[in-house]
């Protein structure tokens, strides 16, 4: 393996560590760079695989909270009606990700322009909804109803598109179904862990016959990178949009689907 590809595979993996759970669009985030950089990824692997960092990123910060919910589960109705909650929030994703998994894959992927477009219009729609004089109901994750959170598990399935953002969709449809702003980014969170161990499951499972030994470098380093950027961004992202909001994310998008645009029709 080349060693600008471990470079680009570590530059990506930082960019899907810093991105994956702020609502700016991982995914298009790592495409744009990717087509930029040259980066050609097995079966588009590389880009779904490397989210496990992520993953496991959300699983050492919050191993805390998640064993006592463990714990909590024979005997406490509100613990279980959290899991419950965050199962039928991952069902739309998981069916509709599934049945729709290789036109995802091979047309979206491979649309940059849409990306940066959906870059901008995620940008304005994250930027009047922070400005909304929005009046929460919900303000513990724990205690989400299963409507608010299969509607919420709706809004995720907008992130099939690229550049639409998973956490950003998510945190949308559920500031305006009435949580506020904490615990709508640390729902999110939660939600991430079952739709990403699925999208990596599935992926892995439809690309084993293509993918060699040859791929495993580039992928474990993106891999690293994704899950020590992760932690840090986990850390700090709940008390910062609980102080700040999502303005700061809106304006980025707009930035980088404008920039994005521009480089496409200038350099292509």
């Amino acid at each position: 393996m080349e060693h600008q590809t471990i470079v680009e595979a570590l530059l990506l993996g930082l960019l899907e560590g810093l991105t994956e759970f702020l609502p700016v669009s991982s995914t298009g985030h790592i495409l744009l760079a990717g087509h930029f950089l040259g980066f050609e990824s097995t079966g588009k692997a590389f880009e779904v695989l490397i989210q496990l960092g992520a993953i496991l990123a959300i699983l050492s910060v919050y191993s805390a909270k998640l064993m006592r919910i463990a714990l909590d589960l024979p005997s406490d109705p509100r613990a279980r009606r959290f899991v419950l909650g965050i199962l039928v929030a991952f069902l739309p994703a998981a069916v509709i990700g599934a049945l729709a998994h290789d036109f995802i894959k091979t047309v979206l992927f491979e649309t940059p322009k849409l990306i940066c477009i959906m870059l901008i219009l995620g940008g304005f729609v994250l930027l009047a909804v922070d400005r909304m004089k929005l009046k929460p109901l919900y303000h513990d994750v724990m205690d989400y109803p299963l409507s608010l959170c299969l509607k919420i598990g709706l809004f995720q399935c907008l992130a099939m598109i690229p550049g639409t953002s998973r956490s950003g969709a998510t945190i949308v449809g559920a500031l305006l179904m009435g949580t506020d702003k904490r615990s709508a980014a640390e729902f999110s969170f939660f939600l991430a862990m079952p739709t990403m161990a699925g999208a990596f499951t599935y992926d892995l499972l439809k690309n084993r016959d293509i993918l060699s030994a040859a791929d495993l470098p580039v992928i474990a380093t993106g891999f690293v990178a994704a899950f020590i950027a992760a932690v840090i961004v986990v850390r700090f992202l709940l008390g910062y949009v609980s102080r700040h909001g999502f303005a700061i994310f809106a304006w980025w998008r707009l930035v980088v689907g404008v920039l994005g645009l521009t480089a496409l029709y200038t350099v292509g």
